[in-house]
């Protein structure tokens, strides 16, 4: 059989590949909280306080350094709006609550001081 013109095999287009509606970030943003404190023995007295089952948001009220939010809420963040240590810390973690928080152990050394990181959600 002979394929003319008008054969399938010679007039196959070829499509790219659909294009999603909406492109999803390879990194969602995290809600995060933190204490931080200046100096590190600061610092490890807000983690003892944590160990013994005191809530974050108490502890950070308490203990934080960083007066911009009370209870250390920083908000939604997303990769790229953090200091690298931070970032790192904070995109490793995974999302636990006030009442059993997964936070940073040791604390995490920044140009601002220490911080003690906890992941409240992901989008």
């Amino acid at each position: 059989a002979r394929r003319g013109p008008g054969s399938p095999a010679q007039h196959r287009k070829v499509r790219p590949a659909p294009r999603p509606r909406s492109p999803q970030p390879r990194c969602p943003p995290l809600q995060v909280r933190h204490i931080l404190c200046e100096k590190h023995g600061r610092a490890m007295e807000a983690m003892e306080k944590l160990k013994s089952g005191q809530r974050f948001s108490e502890v950070a009220a308490q203990y934080s350094e960083d007066k911009a939010r009370q209870g250390g809420d920083l908000g939604w963040m997303t990769r790229g709006s953090m200091v690298g240590p931070f970032q790192e810390a904070a995109f490793a973690l995974p999302v636990s609550s006030m009442d059993k928080p997964v936070y940073t152990d040791p604390p995490v050394k920044t140009k601002f001081g220490y911080h003690i990181i906890m992941v409240e959600g992901r989008k």
